[in-house]
């Protein structure tokens, strides 16, 4: 084998073993968030609920309506 090709070959070797490495460490890292998901989804619907009542609870959501409304008839027109 040549020169060239030995170094090729090393150099080749040598970083799919990095990859590899880094690969397996990515994850075995991830394995670590189990059941976080959940906790975060809750907390997007308590934030998602909590904007509704607010909503609801003001006038805005009548207003944000009356737009939304005013601008759809501009549209048929």
């Amino acid at each position: 084998m040549s020169n060239l090709m030995l170094k090729t070959a090393v150099a080749t070797k040598v970083r799919v073993q990095g990859w590899k490495n880094t690969t397996a460490a990515a994850m075995r890292r991830r394995t670590g968030d189990r059941g976080q998901t959940a906790v975060e989804y809750l907390g997007i619907l308590a934030v998602v609920v909590a904007i509704v009542l607010v909503i609801n609870g003001t006038s805005i959501g009548q207003t944000i309506l009356g737009k939304i409304t005013g601008l759809i008839g501009k549209v048929g027109n």
